[in-house]
């Protein structure tokens, strides 16, 4: 039978690839080690925990919940605004709680896009950035991921050659998967940029916490006048070690945060109440259980860098984010960042994300998640090392074999 319209429109989802071979390798009793999936493996905060626990004792809590978030939620995460990037936003008209801010995105583009409109996405990028729009009807265009001044030339030309004009651009910073990190004066040329040409900024701040030097990622907002052309969705999952209670938030631009929360209003009735009463819980705290997070990440990003250099796999510092961003050793790279994750699933019980799966500008990258403790990192490091230095020997076959460019 056919394929439906909108999965047909969905590129072959190549993390799955590499998800079934890691599976069948723990069947046959293979101790893998797993950098792949961003999946926050510390526990969540127990001050957090106790208030879901308190909060669910009380039966009406347990009735249906308000699909743009509870007040108190809303209000939370305004203050955090407040304190974090100094930005004034109404818990009323401007912020939207969300089921994680893949959801949010992803229900973004339902609410704004009308069949072919242009969509100008950063690749590589993070999917749901592209599948969104991808279900929702749209087009993608590609931009360059670096925050610089090689992003505008691209932009420039995609608004005069894009037919119909561009409805949006995405941006991601720090960026899933390359890590790199905006500054307030491009954020400043962006917003500038989108009025000229009556463009949408919808950007992606999920990893606003978890940074590396004494330099805080700023947001968007914090532009003067960002708020008329942008929205931005942050998430709790990295930030508090919540991934699995899938709580997030968009803000910003009224009208962009109406449709949005008239969307939603017909799909779900939000989150379960305990699990917002918690979130509000930690959003209200004192910063505490966030600084112990991004310092955990820290030593595992140090070790990671230090240990996969070793063992000659080179590793560049990403200055935030829980992922690292590297290339493919140069004898491998012909084979593509696919084949080369399989290998190391098969020769090395280390799993990673492949680059093309965040579009095919990575194709020669591999993500390396920081979800698995400091001891683990280094066992990755010697599986990897004691792999490169026989590979010559064992692979003159498998290299011929896979080639694919």
């Amino acid at each position: 039978m056919e394929e439906f319209h909108k999965v047909r429109r969905l590129p072959p989802y190549v993390f799955e690839q590499v998800n079934r071979l890691k599976a069948s390798a723990r069947a046959a009793g293979a101790d893998i080690i797993d950098l792949g999936m961003g999946n926050p493996d510390l526990p969540t905060p127990q001050s957090i925990v106790d208030k879901l626990c308190e909060v669910v004792q009380d039966p009406r809590t347990h009735r249906y919940s308000s699909s743009k978030g509870i007040p108190g939620l809303r209000r939370a995460q305004a203050a955090y605004y407040a304190r974090r990037f100094g930005v004034k936003l109404n818990p009323e008209t401007q912020v939207v709680a969300t089921l994680g801010s893949k959801e949010g995105f992803a229900n973004m583009a339902q609410a704004i896009t009308a069949p072919g409109d242009v969509v100008l996405c950063p690749n590589p990028t993070y999917p749901i950035h592209a599948f969104g729009f991808l279900m929702a009807g749209g087009v993608i265009r590609s931009i360059p991921v670096e925050p610089d001044d090689t992003f505008f030339p691209p932009l420039e030309r995609a608004v005069r050659h894009s037919i119909p004009k561009p409805l949006a651009l995405i941006l991601n910073y720090p960026s899933n998967p390359t890590a790199q990190v905006a500054t307030l004066d491009f954020y400043k040329e962006v917003v500038a940029f989108a009025k000229k040409h009556d463009i949408i900024v919808l950007s992606d701040l999920a990893y606003s916490e978890i940074y590396f030097n004494d330099d805080p990622p700023p947001s968007v907002l914090q532009v003067p006048g960002a708020i008329d052309v942008a929205v931005e969705f942050t998430s709790m999952s990295k930030t508090f070690s919540m991934p699995g209670w899938r709580m997030g938030f968009a803000v910003g631009n009224e009208r962009l945060i109406a449709a949005l929360t008239r969307v939603k209003s017909y799909l779900d009735y939000g989150a379960f109440t305990p699990i917002q009463v918690a979130a509000t819980q930690a959003l209200n705290g004192d910063g505490s259980d966030i600084a112990e997070v991004r310092n955990i990440y820290k030593r595992r990003r140090d070790v990671m860098v230090e240990s996969f250099g070793k063992a000659g796999f080179e590793v560049p510092p990403p200055p935030a984010t829980m992922f690292a961003w590297a290339k493919i050793p140069e004898k491998f790279r012909h084979l593509g960042s696919l084949e080369f994750s399989k290998l190391l699933v098969e020769k090395a019980d280390v799993a990673v994300a492949p680059g093309v799966g965040f579009g095919e500008q990575g194709d020669d990258y591999v993500r390396l998640a920081l979800v698995e403790n400091e001891h683990r990192i280094r066992q990755a490091a010697r599986n990897i090392k004691r792999f490169l230095s026989t590979a010559d020997d064992t692979l003159h076959n498998v290299v011929s074999l896979n080639a694919h460019r």
